[in-house]
């Protein structure tokens, strides 16, 4: 039986585990940390749980939805039976980017044509634009930047702003003028503008830990995996038929092939030479951006609904995480618990916590009139500086396929050539296209010739 360590346990990971067992390969899963899932994970604050980042999904997500399917998790999320963001301002009515039941592209046009956050003449261009956006070719736009782009078709800073930056900064964890065209293109054509359900929004009704943790455990070990966490491998070395992984001072693993699912800098540490054809550096080269979560817990409900947008604010995002937290039981049956998710905070996640405490606070009373009353019963920061790879104008040049330079080793994670930007959809699928390649390569040359 062909053997394979797969190093690294996040959603890449997991996902290259599961296909690899499900085909009737011996897998070991090396994890350096005490759970599984990554950067979209959780963990206990006192008796709070708390997310490490407020994840969601669109109903297009088609790998990482099956993934929920696998792992036995499908009913521990929700899903929109309609696009809907609230898209708050401060002293101001809310707006709503909601699709109507028409077909994609018109489901958008209503929303775009109403959105109140711009002046009417400019919601007109708005519509011409995403049209053209949905004729860019991705394959040849990843040297520009999104925001060249949208100047380019007449988007000004305001519509940028209140519009364009509400969704793709939240999925590209860059603002436009940063990102790559490439990328914003696969968003808005996937995501909003192929079919006119494709960007209904899902997130998890429990603690993300939950599901990428708990249930991707159960999942593995079900299948056969053999699950090995607080093991930090070392760099694997090639044997005459195999590969040798170290795991500790006296400890090894022996296995005919790897899969290596770990962020870009450890991977480029982890790797031996020639795994990846881009120099040395190269991750540095790809970079990455941070994202921020302030966390506040009030006396009493304060924002409606799952989730809003803000604009003119410094509020990205904030969701209500009071259920999934179990914060009913530590604060009282009227407390809520929102974290507010600042992505590309590049500028932010070096500052202390009671700065961000003092900024955002009373952003989120003037974009929440009923937080003006309430009382704040607890705040806290947490900070992923390394959240995804910075999705630049050329990062394609930067990521790799499923396959490395090294025989019997292969790559996944979110920052490999996926065509997607860091998501959770992007993660799944690349551990699912270095499985694939494992196999196919496996069959071509068995056990022993390709190691």
């Amino acid at each position: 039986m062909t053997r394979v360590a797969v190093v690294g346990g996040g959603l890449a990971g997991v996902s290259a585990a599961l296909r690899l067992a499900d085909r009737g390969l011996a897998v070991t899963l090396l994890e350096s940390r005490a759970r599984l899932g990554g950067v979209a994970g959780s963990f206990r604050r006192g008796e709070l749980d708390v997310d490490t980042g407020q994840h969601v999904f669109l109903r297009c997500c088609t790998a990482y939805r099956g993934f929920l399917d696998r792992v036995g998790a499908a009913e521990d999320v929700t899903l929109q039976e309609r696009l809907d963001i609230p898209v708050l301002a401060p002293d101001a009515p809310p707006a709503r980017l909601r699709r109507s039941g028409l077909p994609a592209p018109l489901h958008l046009a209503g929303a775009l044509l109403r959105y109140r956050h711009l002046p009417p003449f400019a919601r007109l261009s708005l519509a011409r634009a995403a049209l053209a956006l949905g004729r860019v070719d991705r394959e040849s736009a990843d040297d520009r930047s999104f925001g060249e782009w949208l100047a380019a078709h007449g988007q000004d800073a305001r519509a940028v702003d209140v519009l364009w930056d509400v969704v793709g900064i939240a999925t590209l964890n860059a603002r436009a003028g940063d990102a790559s065209l490439a990328l914003a293109a696969t968003v808005f054509q996937v995501g909003l503008l192929a079919e006119a359900a494709a960007g209904d929004i899902g997130w998890a009704r429990v603690p993300l830990g939950a599901i990428h943790d708990e249930a991707a455990t159960r999942a593995l070990r079900a299948a056969g995996v053999e699950v090995r966490r607080s093991a930090k491998a070392g760099t694997p070395e090639r044997t005459e038929h195999g590969w040798r992984v170290p795991v500790a001072a006296e400890e090894e693993t022996v296995v005919d092939r790897i899969v290596c699912a770990v962020p870009p800098g450890a991977a480029e540490r982890l790797l031996p030479p020639g795994a990846v054809p881009f120099g040395v550096g190269w991750a540095e080269r790809l970079g990455s951006t941070p994202i921020v979560n302030v966390h506040v817990v009030y006396d009493r409900p304060v924002l409606t609904g799952p989730f809003a947008a803000g604009v003119d604010s410094p509020v990205q995002w904030v969701f209500d995480r009071t259920a999934q937290s179990g914060a009913a039981a530590v604060y009282g049956p009227r407390a809520q618990y929102l974290a507010v998710s600042l992505s590309a905070a590049d500028d932010l996640v070096g500052l202390p916590a009671q700065e961000l405490r003092d900024r955002f606070l009373p952003a989120l009373a003037a974009l929440l009139p009923a937080a003006r009353e309430a009382t704040v019963l607890e705040s806290f920061v947490t900070r992923e500086p390394h959240a995804t790879f910075r999705g630049a104008p050329g990062q394609a040049a930067l990521r790799p396929g499923p396959r490395s330079g090294c025989r019997g080793l292969y790559l996944a994670g979110a920052w490999t050539d996926t065509g997607w930007p860091a998501t959770m959809e992007g993660a799944v699928r690349s551990g699912e296209a270095a499985a694939e390649a494992l196999l196919v390569d496996r069959a071509v040359a068995p056990m022993g010739a390709a190691a």
